[in-house]
């Protein structure tokens, strides 16, 4: 049984354990990635598989940019209501809300 994700796409998150933020442009209802990756995430830190994973357009406090691939019992929303700086967001979105801490997909995207 698949639970209703907690974050959409556009979604400013941040990661509850490491100093990263990011985001949302992808979800999967439950982990998709390999056995390998997920293997390789410590033990004490692993998360269950049968919940959202989320693909994020991610920052570190040093200003690197990547893609993350994250469970939902690791984000929080950031609600600093500073934007991403990604040098890939314009390639899925095309205005920053900084009121819902949420950027927004192209119109011709969502018709």
């Amino acid at each position: 049984m698949h639970r209703q994700a907690k974050f959409s796409i556009g979604d400013v998150v941040k990661h509850k354990l490491f100093p990263f933020r990011g985001v949302i442009f992808d979800v999967d209802a439950t982990f998709s990635d390999t056995e390998e990756w997920w293997e390789s995430i410590p033990e004490e830190v692993r998360p269950a598989k049968d919940q959202p994973f989320y693909h994020l357009l991610a920052e570190n406090e040093d200003g690197e940019e990547y893609v993350a691939y994250v469970s939902e019992q690791h984000l929080e929303h950031d609600t600093s209501g500073v934007p991403i700086r990604h040098s890939a967001v314009e390639e899925f979105f095309v205005l920053y809300d900084a009121e819902h801490h949420s950027y927004e997909m192209p119109s011709e995207v969502l018709n």
